[in-house]
């Protein structure tokens, strides 16, 4: 059975940090891409991170580079999100999804997890 479990969210301090972990289980993710998106209240679904499933390539918003790293860990089949600098706009839940090969809208996604919540708030 595919599964994608998200951990790792939490309440954090403006500028602090957080690591998110996405394990995967039924199937290995280093073929398929895995990316981050959030949904904050009232706001649409937003991508964050992704990284390739064929050759690791990494992708990033603009609201999230130079903050956020996304790096996958194969022998733990786990990918996670690095999350420095943080901003209360960074509040949401955050999932994550994998598909086959290239990274991908959300919608070309064909798992996704059930989210974990990060809230950035002093």
């Amino acid at each position: 059975q595919v599964q994608l479990v998200e951990s790792g969210g939490g309440l954090v301090q403006p500028g602090g940090s957080l690591r998110l972990s996405c394990a995967a289980s039924g199937f290995t993710l280093d073929a398929y891409a895995t990316g981050w998106f959030r949904q904050a209240p009232g706001k649409e679904r937003e991508g964050v991170s992704c990284i390739s499933g064929s050759d690791g390539s990494t992708y990033y918003a603009d609201s999230v580079k130079g903050r956020f790293t996304i790096s996958r860990d194969n022998a733990k089949n786990t990918v996670y999100l690095q999350m420095n600098s943080l901003k209360p706009e960074d509040t949401a839940v955050y999932y994550c999804a994998t598909a086959w090969g290239n990274c991908r809208p959300a919608d070309g996604m064909e798992y996704w997890g059930k989210g974990t919540l990060v809230t950035v708030s002093s």
